[in-house]
């Protein structure tokens, strides 16, 4: 008989801090890092300690990596998140215009402190998904998977890609030729066919290819 794999602790890296002592630990995570279009979206979010004892409530069961979930799950999580109270979370976008100016590394961070930094009491500790954060201006722990592993940045990650995925559709409105309700700026085979016919739109990321790319082809 197969032993039974022993579930994953979601609050492994939490609960690791709080017996420490630090009472306030974000999740972060960020949403619209590699599209051709559109803001990157950060979020941070600060869940009870109380549910490393008690567990998720049931509105939350099946948290987990954005990316894994559906968008009526997202949706549903969302809405939770927003309205129980219990959760302290902060948003903070950078617009297309700001990541061609710094790079996108630089809008990730940058987002990711502004969001950081609108959390009231401040947070004291960060969980990070993926790598370290070099200008983070809280203490920080990275997690590669984190918001598959960590139910903060999990929580964080529900945040960022909900606020984004709403903003792409407020943006498919303004410009409907490009079909950004359906691909959310990424660049699909649609996307760069509607580029390729229509030109970029003010939210589309000159520095990015294939925009960078035809101004090279220019010179």
């Amino acid at each position: 008989m197969m032993a039974r794999l022993n579930p994953i602790d979601r609050f492994e890296f939490e609960r690791g801090l709080w017996t420490q002592g630090v009472a306030r630990v974000a999740g972060v995570d960020e949403a619209g890092r590699g599209p051709l279009a559109g803001p990157v979206v950060a979020a941070a979010a600060i869940l009870p300690s109380k549910w490393a004892q008690s567990g998720l409530p049931r509105e939350l069961e099946g948290l987990n990596d954005s990316k894994q979930l559906t968008a009526t799950q997202r949706e549903r999580f969302f809405a939770f998140l927003n309205s129980c109270g219990e959760v302290t979370f902060a948003i903070a976008q950078i617009d297309a215009g700001q990541i061609d100016a710094i790079n996108i590394l630089r809008a990730t961070h940058r987002a990711m402190n502004d969001a950081l930094a609108q959390l009231q009491p401040a947070p004291e500790h960060a969980l990070v998904d993926g790598r370290p954060v070099k200008t983070m201006r809280v203490p920080q722990t990275a997690i590669v998977q984190g918001d598959a592993r960590s139910y903060s940045i999990a929580a964080a990650s529900v945040l960022a890609k909900v606020t984004r995925d709403r903003l792409m559709l407020e943006f498919d409105r303004q410009w409907p030729k490009y079909g950004f309700a359906e691909h959310k700026g990424y660049g699909t085979a649609q996307h760069l066919a509607a580029i390729a016919a229509h030109g970029p739109c003010p939210i589309h990321r000159r520095s990015f290819a294939p925009f960078k790319i035809k101004e090279l082809e220019l010179f």
